[in-house]
């Protein structure tokens, strides 16, 4: 088997695929609903339908948060030309309240991605006891310095110079 050790020219330029003429993507062009009271109607007519209410229940079901499919969906509606980023933003508080609306109707508890993501969450995966079982223990030592060691620290300070500086 011979190897061809040809250039190939026929291969796209690098960033070929990141090129394109001014105006030719839907997000370039003048948007189809320029306020967020059009953007509303036309959101709440698309997810008034009972196809997406479907679609919308079984995603809520898997766990998605509903933070999360609120920002999918108007980002569409931003990349597909219907509105502005901006008026995407103002919109997505409703398309929470919407979606929420379909979870509680269908009985769903979902998760809507408003919780604090520094708060612990219990899990039952083996690492995650491992966890929680050396941290009960840290819990218990007392990590305190000593007071020798801060007060050689107190001594290293010292008072700031130049221009700004503040005089005592």
């Amino acid at each position: 088997m011979e190897l061809n050790n040809q250039p190939s020219f026929d291969a796209p330029i690098p960033g070929q695929s990141l090129t394109a003429e001014l105006g030719a993507r839907p997000w370039q062009s003048k948007p189809q609903y320029p306020t967020v009271d059009e953007a509303i109607d036309y959101y709440m007519e698309r997810m008034s339908s009972e196809e997406f209410m479907i679609q919308l229940a079984e995603i809520l079901e898997s766990g998605v948060p509903v933070t999360i499919l609120a920002n999918t969906i108007q980002m569409a509606g931003v990349m597909e030309g219907k509105h502005t980023i901006d008026v995407g933003m103002l919109v997505l508080p409703m398309l929470m309240e919407m979606i929420m609306m379909v979870g509680d109707s269908a009985g769903i508890e979902y998760n809507n991605g408003l919780e604090d993501k520094n708060k612990p969450k219990v899990r039952d995966s083996l690492i995650a006891k491992v966890i929680n079982t050396y941290s009960k223990e840290i819990e218990g030592i007392d990590l305190s310095t000593d007071d020798t060691e801060v007060e050689d620290e107190e001594e290293i300070i010292e008072e700031p110079k130049g221009l700004m500086a503040r005089r005592t």
